[in-house]
């Protein structure tokens, strides 16, 4: 029987070499290399709604926008229009604020010329003749100070905007339509009348009256 020697305790047993780097119980598996990672699609399609989102709102306020302009340059130009129509109707009532003074004061002027005429057939009265000739010239003056002036009716062409017929006459002499007497004189300021002209207009005398019916 072999007899086997006692352990001697100050004897170490051979160190054993450790082992390379051995794996953390603790930490997490590692990932397989290569591998996407989780959610990446989802990610990337949220971003495209959110871009496509952005872009609609985008365009929805560019339209806004345009609208804005357009109803912005619309109101501009009916303000212009509106002051241009105002100041035309402020120069219209400045200009002819005088034609009511006017019509007034012409019957006033009627007056005095028939006066004058009347005086004219009697000679005692040749002082007080002048003194009412340069009364009614000074009126007349007044007019034309406002550019009220009478109307150019005689030998004129009758016109329904200056002239009032108040009877026809025939005449050889003159055309047909022809104004051939000034019953009472018209007066016009700027381009309104203040007064039409009344007057007798020519007519075509019988013989070619006749002629024409034939």
């Amino acid at each position: 029987m072999a007899h086997k020697e006692p352990l001697d305790p100050r004897k170490k047993k051979p160190d054993t070499p450790p082992a390379d780097n051995p794996p953390n119980a603790d930490a997490p598996p590692a990932e397989p290399q290569g591998a996407p990672e989780d959610g990446a699609p989802e990610a990337q399609g949220i971003d495209e709604i959110l871009a496509e989102e952005d872009f609609a709102e985008m365009a929805a306020l560019k339209s806004e926008l345009e609208d804005a302009k357009d109803r912005a340059l619309r109101l501009a130009a009916e303000m212009e229009n509106y002051r241009k129509r105002v100041a035309r109707q402020v120069e219209e009532e400045r200009r002819f604020a005088h034609v009511p003074l006017f019509r007034d004061l012409l019957p006033v002027a009627d007056n005095l010329g028939r006066a004058i005429e009347a005086a004219e057939k009697n000679s005692s009265g040749a002082g007080l003749l002048e003194g009412v000739k340069l009364v009614l010239q000074q009126l007349c003056a007044v007019f034309e100070k406002y550019d009220c002036r009478e109307i150019e009716a005689l030998h004129a062409p009758f016109d329904p905007n200056l002239h009032q017929a108040v009877s026809q006459q025939p005449s050889g002499e003159f055309p047909p339509g022809t104004v051939i007497q000034v019953v009472q004189a018209g007066f016009q300021a700027h381009d309104r009348v203040v007064r039409p002209s009344q007057v007798i207009v020519s007519a075509a005398p019988p013989e070619e009256t006749s002629e024409n019916e034939e």
